[in-house]
């Protein structure tokens, strides 16, 4: 028997897995049967989206309850300050025993240098955030096949000869939740899978996942368009003639992918229930941002569209978060950390600016955010400016205006769900488009987001690639040396 009641909380994150790629979520080419009937199990809150839709900015918000021009992690590849309290703070000084299993992202030193140990290794101490309990993760790294892994020394762990990674990840946690000291206190355990993230070439993808899909199952969406987005980053978000011509290709593998974490989760949960916890612990299913795979002429993420922004967000906890229930809540991710305090009934730290969202999980009524504010301060790994945007997204509308030039989209995803017809010049919406534009001012204003260019935060924010300042009103310290490796 625990000594302590409280719930158990397992986090399962997807890198690169948008809402609309799965079965319950649409999409009639995906094989997710588990996820298709966890959501039936709980809430699912079909309105999630990522504040900023890339890989680093996403778990930064993840853990601080903060948006990205509060964080700090306001381009990929940077290392976040430490000096800002987490969730896995707040875990740990309750009482929870944690682990972290796969991809961190948060501790870059130099700028593209991945594989090196001193951007892969992240030692014991104040940059795993709190996660102070079991840890078997690396940095960055997409090689399915050729994956290793960090515990407490900068030697890499590799999984093994033609061992594809997520399958190796998901034992690693399933054996830490079969040991009795799961027994013994509660505990907070994420998962941080890499996939269905490219490449999607097919030595990244298990042959024996690929065989179940055709190609030509997978045709360009009604949204694709040959001409590139002129405001997509030239070096990241746009699609060459013979890439356009393998995204068919690309959308099967990554189908494939996304069907073997749709397995491995079964596993997981299977786990989870001969453990005998189940009942007593909150699961959650979410993920970083989506993949555009060509729509609107873009390729990647980082963008408002639905395919890039919009997010799975499933949660269970039985006797709890009513089965079955949907709601359209705007959560986004820096409410997810507020939520999960909520539901654990620990304490929400002070600077956290998402809201707590507890409820809407529980299915009882209470205050909701009005909209989800989404941010671009800038390109996904190059100090690029031009591209940077800011939106505002409800149930039915999203806004967006582009700093370079100050051009407004609106669009009404229920009478537009592929987001086509751009309405922001058209005078029958201009009341619509004016209310957008004064909330989204309001907004920028209380968070002190100046909308800057991308090279304003390299050249203020930054030493190296290290993130020294987290916002205009604060300065977190000095800058934070790189540990030894």
């Amino acid at each position: 028997m625990t000594h302590d009641r409280r719930p158990n909380l397992l986090f399962v994150f997807a890198d690169q897995l948008g809402a609309s790629r799965l079965g319950y979520g649409g999409d009639s080419a995906a094989r997710t049967p588990v996820l298709d009937r966890f959501a039936r199990q709980g809430v699912c809150f079909r309105q999630c989206v990522s504040n900023m839709p890339v890989c680093a900015a996403f778990r930064a918000s993840l853990f601080t309850g903060t948006y990205t021009t509060t964080h700090g992690m306001v381009i990929n590849e940077l290392r976040l300050h430490p000096n800002q309290r987490c969730l896995g703070h707040v875990l740990g000084e309750a009482g929870y025993e944690s682990a972290y299993v796969g991809k961190w992202h948060l501790f870059a030193n130099e700028l593209g240098h991945h594989f090196e140990p001193r951007n892969s290794f992240v030692p014991r101490g104040p940059h795993r955030l709190g996660f102070d309990g079991f840890w078997a993760a690396y940095n960055f790294h997409h090689l399915n096949f050729k994956g290793y892994y960090h515990t407490e020394s900068a030697e890499k762990r590799f999984y093994g000869d033609g061992v594809y990674e997520p399958d190796a990840q998901t034992e690693i946690l399933c054996g830490w939740l079969r040991q009795p000291e799961r027994q013994q206190r509660p505990f907070a355990a994420f998962l941080s899978w890499g996939a269905p993230h490219d490449p999607w070439e097919d030595d990244n993808v298990p042959e024996t996942w690929r065989r179940r899909f055709d190609p030509a199952d997978f045709p360009h969406p009604p949204n694709d368009r040959e001409t590139p987005d002129p405001y997509a980053d030239r070096g990241w978000h746009l699609l060459s003639a013979a890439e356009r011509d393998r995204l068919p290709l690309w959308r099967r593998n990554y189908a494939a992918m996304t069907a073997n974490l749709d397995w491995n989760f079964g596993r997981l949960l299977e786990a989870l229930e001969r453990s005998g916890l189940a009942a007593n612990t909150i699961v959650v299913f979410t993920s970083d941002h989506g993949e555009m795979f060509g729509a609107h002429g873009r390729r990647a993420k980082n963008i408002f569209y639905e395919e890039a922004a919009r997010v799975p967000c499933l949660l269970r906890w039985p006797d709890h978060a009513p089965a079955g229930l949907v709601s359209d809540a705007c959560l986004s991710s820096v409410d997810l950390m507020p939520t999960l305090l909520g539901l654990l009934g620990l304490p929400i730290p002070a600077a956290v600016e998402g809201a707590d969202l507890s409820h809407c999980a529980l299915g009882r009524p209470g205050p909701e955010p009005e909209m989800a504010l989404l941010q671009n301060t800038g390109a996904v790994a190059k100090w690029e400016d031009g591209y940077e945007w800011r939106a505002l997204r409800d149930s039915r509308w999203t806004y967006a205006v582009y700093r370079v030039d100050g051009r407004e989209l609106l669009f009404d995803r229920v009478a537009d769900p592929w987001q086509r017809d751009d309405l922001a010049g058209k005078a029958m919406y201009r009341e619509t488009l004016l209310r957008f534009r004064a909330a989204l001012a309001r907004r920028l204003g209380e968070l002190r987001d100046g909308f800057e260019a991308s090279s304003y935060y390299r050249d203020n924010w930054t030493d190296g690639n290290r993130c020294i300042v987290g916002s205009a009103s604060r300065d977190f310290g000095p800058p934070v040396p790189p540990e030894p490796v």
